[in-house]
Protein backbone atom coordinates (compact mmCIF):
# COMPACT_ATOMS: atom_id res chain seq x y z
CA UNK A 1 0.00 0.00 0.00
CA UNK A 2 0.78 3.59 -0.20
CA UNK A 3 0.58 6.78 2.50
CA UNK A 4 2.56 8.74 4.72
CA UNK A 5 5.39 8.00 6.86
CA UNK A 6 7.81 10.06 9.17
CA UNK A 7 11.76 9.57 8.67
CA UNK A 8 12.70 12.29 11.33
CA UNK A 9 10.74 14.11 13.79
CA UNK A 10 10.53 17.42 12.64
CA UNK A 11 10.53 16.32 8.86
CA UNK A 12 7.53 16.19 6.61
CA UNK A 13 5.78 13.27 6.16
CA UNK A 14 6.77 10.99 3.22
CA UNK A 15 4.51 9.40 0.89
CA UNK A 16 5.85 5.94 0.06
CA UNK A 17 5.32 2.43 -0.24
CA UNK A 18 4.72 0.83 3.08
CA UNK A 19 4.05 -3.21 4.18
CA UNK A 20 0.59 -3.95 4.11
CA UNK A 21 -0.15 -3.90 8.30
CA UNK A 22 -0.82 -7.58 9.87
CA UNK A 23 -2.71 -7.42 13.01
CA UNK A 24 -0.91 -9.32 15.66
CA UNK A 25 -2.56 -10.83 18.95
CA UNK A 26 -5.17 -8.77 20.65
CA UNK A 27 -5.07 -6.26 17.37
CA UNK A 28 -7.80 -5.73 14.84
CA UNK A 29 -6.95 -4.22 11.13
CA UNK A 30 -8.62 -1.44 10.13
CA UNK A 31 -9.42 -0.12 6.47
CA UNK A 32 -8.86 3.60 7.23
CA UNK A 33 -11.98 5.63 5.43
CA UNK A 34 -11.17 9.15 7.05
CA UNK A 35 -8.29 10.73 9.62
CA UNK A 36 -9.34 14.28 10.83
CA UNK A 37 -6.05 16.61 10.78
CA UNK A 38 -5.31 19.06 13.10
CA UNK A 39 -2.69 21.05 15.01
CA UNK A 40 -1.78 17.98 17.42
CA UNK A 41 -0.71 15.96 14.55
CA UNK A 42 1.55 18.49 13.74
CA UNK A 43 2.91 19.08 17.27
CA UNK A 44 3.75 15.56 16.98
CA UNK A 45 5.32 15.37 13.62
CA UNK A 46 7.65 17.97 14.94
CA UNK A 47 8.74 15.69 17.73
CA UNK A 48 6.75 17.47 20.70
CA UNK A 49 5.51 14.06 22.21
CA UNK A 50 8.64 11.88 21.12
CA UNK A 51 11.87 12.88 19.23
CA UNK A 52 13.46 9.77 19.89
CA UNK A 53 14.56 7.57 16.67
CA UNK A 54 13.14 4.28 17.85
CA UNK A 55 10.23 3.24 15.68
CA UNK A 56 10.77 5.20 12.58
CA UNK A 57 9.34 5.39 10.11
CA UNK A 58 6.16 5.81 11.78
CA UNK A 59 2.79 6.58 9.77
CA UNK A 60 1.33 9.37 11.65
CA UNK A 61 -3.01 10.46 11.85
CA UNK A 62 -4.68 9.51 15.47
CA UNK A 63 -7.94 10.52 14.80
CA UNK A 64 -8.91 8.09 12.16
CA UNK A 65 -12.23 6.55 11.39
CA UNK A 66 -12.45 2.99 9.49
CA UNK A 67 -13.85 -0.34 9.59
CA UNK A 68 -12.69 -3.30 10.68
CA UNK A 69 -11.49 -6.16 8.02
CA UNK A 70 -10.19 -8.74 10.61
CA UNK A 71 -8.89 -9.77 14.05
CA UNK A 72 -5.99 -11.20 15.45
CA UNK A 73 -5.63 -13.73 18.02
CA UNK A 74 -7.85 -13.68 20.83
CA UNK A 75 -9.28 -10.15 19.40
CA UNK A 76 -13.28 -10.12 19.34
CA UNK A 77 -14.40 -10.98 16.17
CA UNK A 78 -17.70 -9.41 16.48
CA UNK A 79 -15.96 -6.01 15.63
CA UNK A 80 -15.15 -6.99 12.07
CA UNK A 81 -17.41 -4.89 9.67
CA UNK A 82 -18.03 -2.40 12.19
CA UNK A 83 -17.02 1.06 12.22
CA UNK A 84 -14.65 2.23 14.58
CA UNK A 85 -12.78 5.64 15.88
CA UNK A 86 -9.24 5.21 16.83
CA UNK A 87 -8.57 6.17 20.62
CA UNK A 88 -5.59 7.87 20.87
CA UNK A 89 -3.81 6.89 23.86
CA UNK A 90 -2.26 3.16 23.96
CA UNK A 91 -3.32 2.16 27.18
CA UNK A 92 -2.66 -1.30 29.26
CA UNK A 93 -6.48 -1.65 30.08
CA UNK A 94 -5.93 -3.50 33.31
CA UNK A 95 -4.09 -1.16 35.81
CA UNK A 96 -6.59 0.79 38.79
CA UNK A 97 -6.80 3.89 36.72
CA UNK A 98 -7.91 1.70 33.21
CA UNK A 99 -10.65 -0.79 35.18
CA UNK A 100 -12.22 2.86 36.44
CA UNK A 101 -12.51 4.40 33.41
CA UNK A 102 -9.98 6.69 33.88
CA UNK A 103 -7.85 5.23 30.61
CA UNK A 104 -6.24 8.46 30.44
CA UNK A 105 -4.33 8.32 33.27
CA UNK A 106 -3.32 4.99 32.93
CA UNK A 107 -0.29 3.92 34.98
CA UNK A 108 1.16 1.92 32.00
CA UNK A 109 0.76 4.31 28.98
CA UNK A 110 2.65 2.58 26.01
CA UNK A 111 2.57 5.90 23.81
CA UNK A 112 0.00 7.55 21.65
CA UNK A 113 -1.21 6.08 18.24
CA UNK A 114 0.49 7.38 15.72
CA UNK A 115 3.18 8.54 17.58
CA UNK A 116 4.20 4.86 18.80
CA UNK A 117 2.10 3.08 16.61
CA UNK A 118 0.88 3.59 13.42
CA UNK A 119 -2.57 6.00 12.14
CA UNK A 120 -4.24 6.81 9.64
CA UNK A 121 -2.20 8.71 6.73
CA UNK A 122 -2.26 5.08 5.51
CA UNK A 123 -5.13 3.08 4.24
CA UNK A 124 -4.67 0.49 6.34
CA UNK A 125 -3.53 0.00 10.29
CA UNK A 126 -3.24 -2.88 12.74
CA UNK A 127 -4.30 -1.03 16.40
CA UNK A 128 -5.14 -2.48 19.38
CA UNK A 129 -8.24 -3.66 20.00
CA UNK A 130 -9.37 -1.85 22.85
CA UNK A 131 -7.83 1.58 20.76
CA UNK A 132 -10.96 0.43 18.46
CA UNK A 133 -13.96 2.09 19.90
CA UNK A 134 -17.59 1.08 17.71
CA UNK A 135 -19.18 4.25 16.66
CA UNK A 136 -23.10 4.85 15.77
CA UNK A 137 -23.98 2.90 12.58
CA UNK A 138 -25.37 5.91 10.88
CA UNK A 139 -22.47 8.52 11.65
CA UNK A 140 -20.85 8.48 8.22
CA UNK A 141 -16.68 8.80 7.89
CA UNK A 142 -16.34 11.78 7.35
CA UNK A 143 -18.63 13.42 10.16
CA UNK A 144 -17.04 10.73 12.46
CA UNK A 145 -13.22 12.22 11.83
CA UNK A 146 -14.58 14.88 14.47
CA UNK A 147 -15.19 12.24 17.27
CA UNK A 148 -11.61 10.67 18.45
CA UNK A 149 -10.55 14.00 19.58
CA UNK A 150 -12.30 17.42 18.48
CA UNK A 151 -15.55 16.08 20.06
CA UNK A 152 -14.14 13.25 22.73
CA UNK A 153 -11.91 16.11 24.31
CA UNK A 154 -14.63 18.76 24.99
CA UNK A 155 -16.83 16.05 26.59
CA UNK A 156 -13.83 15.48 29.02
CA UNK A 157 -13.57 19.23 29.33
CA UNK A 158 -16.98 18.96 30.46
CA UNK A 159 -16.50 16.54 32.86
CA UNK A 160 -13.92 17.86 34.44
CA UNK A 161 -15.28 21.24 35.14
CA UNK A 162 -18.97 20.02 35.79
CA UNK A 163 -20.51 22.45 32.89
CA UNK A 164 -23.71 22.74 33.34
CA UNK A 165 -26.89 24.81 33.31
CA UNK A 166 -26.43 28.02 34.49
CA UNK A 167 -22.77 28.03 33.54
CA UNK A 168 -21.11 31.08 31.75
CA UNK A 169 -18.69 29.59 29.37
CA UNK A 170 -15.54 31.48 27.66
CA UNK A 171 -13.97 29.64 25.10
CA UNK A 172 -10.28 30.92 23.64
CA UNK A 173 -9.81 29.88 20.45
CA UNK A 174 -13.05 28.74 19.82
CA UNK A 175 -12.45 28.69 16.33
CA UNK A 176 -10.44 25.67 16.15
CA UNK A 177 -10.72 22.37 15.57
CA UNK A 178 -11.36 21.48 18.97
CA UNK A 179 -12.47 24.81 20.33
CA UNK A 180 -15.83 25.10 17.68
CA UNK A 181 -16.94 21.77 19.34
CA UNK A 182 -16.15 22.95 22.78
CA UNK A 183 -18.99 25.77 22.43
CA UNK A 184 -21.06 23.13 21.03
CA UNK A 185 -20.44 20.69 23.99
CA UNK A 186 -21.09 23.43 26.38
CA UNK A 187 -24.25 24.63 24.71
CA UNK A 188 -25.19 21.16 25.13
CA UNK A 189 -24.64 20.92 28.48
CA UNK A 190 -27.04 23.99 29.26
CA UNK A 191 -24.19 26.66 29.26
CA UNK A 192 -24.30 30.25 28.17
CA UNK A 193 -21.06 30.44 25.96
CA UNK A 194 -18.70 32.51 24.19
CA UNK A 195 -16.11 32.35 21.63
CA UNK A 196 -13.27 34.06 21.68
CA UNK A 197 -11.10 33.99 18.40
CA UNK A 198 -9.53 36.65 16.25
CA UNK A 199 -10.28 35.29 12.45
CA UNK A 200 -14.06 36.73 10.95
CA UNK A 201 -14.87 33.33 9.15
CA UNK A 202 -14.26 31.92 12.49
CA UNK A 203 -16.16 34.27 14.37
CA UNK A 204 -18.86 33.99 11.84
CA UNK A 205 -19.17 30.32 12.34
CA UNK A 206 -19.30 30.87 15.85
CA UNK A 207 -21.83 33.03 15.93
CA UNK A 208 -23.54 31.04 13.32
CA UNK A 209 -23.59 27.98 15.75
CA UNK A 210 -26.02 30.13 18.43
CA UNK A 211 -22.42 31.39 20.49
CA UNK A 212 -21.46 34.89 21.35
CA UNK A 213 -18.14 35.53 19.21
CA UNK A 214 -15.85 37.69 20.55
CA UNK A 215 -12.92 39.40 18.74
CA UNK A 216 -10.04 38.64 20.97
CA UNK A 217 -6.80 39.69 19.48
CA UNK A 218 -6.61 42.05 22.38
CA UNK A 219 -7.11 39.74 25.34
CA UNK A 220 -6.28 42.58 27.75
CA UNK A 221 -8.94 44.94 26.81
CA UNK A 222 -11.45 42.75 26.79
CA UNK A 223 -13.69 43.51 30.17
CA UNK A 224 -14.74 39.91 31.68
CA UNK A 225 -17.96 41.41 33.52
CA UNK A 226 -18.95 42.73 29.77
CA UNK A 227 -18.89 39.06 28.18
CA UNK A 228 -22.40 37.77 29.85
CA UNK A 229 -25.24 39.88 30.91
CA UNK A 230 -25.04 37.48 34.13
CA UNK A 231 -21.65 38.13 35.17
CA UNK A 232 -18.55 36.99 34.92
CA UNK A 233 -17.36 33.41 33.18
CA UNK A 234 -18.15 30.76 35.27
CA UNK A 235 -15.66 28.62 33.26
CA UNK A 236 -13.45 29.67 31.46
CA UNK A 237 -11.61 26.46 28.64
CA UNK A 238 -8.07 28.05 27.58
CA UNK A 239 -6.81 26.12 24.02
CA UNK A 240 -4.34 29.34 24.09
CA UNK A 241 -2.32 28.59 26.80
CA UNK A 242 -0.71 32.11 26.38
CA UNK A 243 0.62 34.01 29.80
CA UNK A 244 -2.27 36.97 28.67
CA UNK A 245 -5.33 34.15 28.37
CA UNK A 246 -3.96 32.50 31.65
CA UNK A 247 -4.06 35.79 33.11
CA UNK A 248 -6.85 37.09 31.79
CA UNK A 249 -8.76 33.59 32.54
CA UNK A 250 -7.80 34.01 36.65
CA UNK A 251 -8.37 37.53 36.99
CA UNK A 252 -12.07 37.27 35.17
CA UNK A 253 -13.71 34.18 36.66
CA UNK A 254 -16.69 34.64 39.09
CA UNK A 255 -16.30 33.50 42.40
CA UNK A 256 -16.32 29.55 42.28
CA UNK A 257 -14.98 29.40 38.56
CA UNK A 258 -12.86 27.11 36.98
CA UNK A 259 -10.46 27.24 34.45
CA UNK A 260 -9.39 24.65 32.22
CA UNK A 261 -6.17 24.10 30.61
CA UNK A 262 -5.73 22.08 28.00
CA UNK A 263 -2.41 23.02 26.04
CA UNK A 264 1.38 22.07 27.18
CA UNK A 265 3.50 24.33 25.87
CA UNK A 266 6.56 25.11 27.70
CA UNK A 267 8.00 28.44 29.06
CA UNK A 268 5.05 30.26 29.50
CA UNK A 269 4.86 30.37 33.08
CA UNK A 270 2.35 33.06 34.89
CA UNK A 271 2.53 34.15 37.98
CA UNK A 272 -0.33 33.60 40.48
CA UNK A 273 -0.70 32.99 44.19
CA UNK A 274 -2.63 30.89 46.48
CA UNK A 275 -4.70 33.59 48.15
CA UNK A 276 -6.73 34.42 45.06
CA UNK A 277 -7.66 31.18 44.84
CA UNK A 278 -8.72 30.70 48.64
CA UNK A 279 -10.81 33.87 48.97
CA UNK A 280 -12.69 33.29 45.59
CA UNK A 281 -12.73 29.00 45.92
CA UNK A 282 -11.18 29.34 41.90
CA UNK A 283 -10.69 25.88 40.87
CA UNK A 284 -7.87 25.19 38.50
CA UNK A 285 -7.69 22.13 36.03
CA UNK A 286 -5.75 20.51 33.51
CA UNK A 287 -7.68 17.77 30.78
CA UNK A 288 -5.91 15.34 29.37
CA UNK A 289 -7.63 13.72 26.44
CA UNK A 290 -10.70 11.30 26.76
CA UNK A 291 -11.85 8.09 28.58
CA UNK A 292 -12.83 5.45 25.90
CA UNK A 293 -16.10 5.90 26.88
CA UNK A 294 -16.32 9.54 26.94
CA UNK A 295 -15.18 8.92 22.50
CA UNK A 296 -17.81 6.59 22.60
CA UNK A 297 -20.53 8.75 24.03
CA UNK A 298 -19.00 11.99 21.72
CA UNK A 299 -20.09 9.72 18.56
CA UNK A 300 -23.84 9.42 20.27
CA UNK A 301 -23.56 13.04 20.43
CA UNK A 302 -22.61 13.85 16.93
CA UNK A 303 -24.72 11.08 15.33
CA UNK A 304 -28.14 12.66 17.50
CA UNK A 305 -26.70 15.99 15.73
CA UNK A 306 -26.42 17.61 19.08
CA UNK A 307 -22.96 18.18 17.36
CA UNK A 308 -22.44 19.13 14.38
CA UNK A 309 -19.15 18.20 12.93
CA UNK A 310 -17.12 21.73 11.94
CA UNK A 311 -14.54 20.65 8.88
CA UNK A 312 -13.27 23.21 6.95
CA UNK A 313 -11.61 21.21 4.39
CA UNK A 314 -11.79 17.83 3.44
CA UNK A 315 -9.42 16.18 0.47
CA UNK A 316 -7.75 12.90 -0.84
CA UNK A 317 -4.11 12.28 0.13
CA UNK A 318 -2.30 14.34 -2.64
CA UNK A 319 -3.85 17.36 -0.39
CA UNK A 320 -2.58 16.35 3.47
CA UNK A 321 0.43 19.32 2.90
CA UNK A 322 -2.30 21.83 2.09
CA UNK A 323 -4.62 21.32 4.78
CA UNK A 324 -1.31 21.11 7.09
CA UNK A 325 -0.36 24.69 5.48
CA UNK A 326 -3.36 25.70 6.36
CA UNK A 327 -3.25 24.80 9.34
CA UNK A 328 0.11 26.26 9.94
CA UNK A 329 -1.34 29.45 9.02
CA UNK A 330 -4.53 29.95 11.10
CA UNK A 331 -6.94 29.26 8.28
CA UNK A 332 -8.38 26.37 8.88
CA UNK A 333 -12.02 26.39 10.14
CA UNK A 334 -12.53 23.56 12.72
CA UNK A 335 -11.02 20.32 11.29
CA UNK A 336 -9.08 19.08 8.01
CA UNK A 337 -10.49 15.41 7.14
CA UNK A 338 -8.24 13.23 4.80
CA UNK A 339 -10.40 10.87 2.76
CA UNK A 340 -9.39 8.03 1.93
CA UNK A 341 -11.86 7.45 -0.85
CA UNK A 342 -10.69 10.00 -2.90
CA UNK A 343 -7.19 8.52 -3.56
Amino acid sequence: MFGYRIHSWGSEPVWEEIPDPTPGPGEVLVEVESCSIGLTVLNYIRGNLSDGEAGLPRVPGHELVGRVVSAGRGSDRSLIGRRIGGYFYLVCGHCPACLQGRDAQCANLAGRLGVHSDGGYAPMVAIPQRNAIPLPDELDAISASVVPDAVSTPVHVAARAGIREGDRVVVFGAGGGVGIHMIQVAKHFGATVAGFDVVDAKLAAIEGLGVTPVESSDIGSIDPGAVFADGPPTVVVDLLGTQTSLRWSIDGLDMGGRLVTLTAFRDRPVDMQSREFVFRELSLLGSRYCSRAELAEAGLLVASGAVKPIIGHVGGPDEVGEMHDLLEAGALLGRGALDWSRS
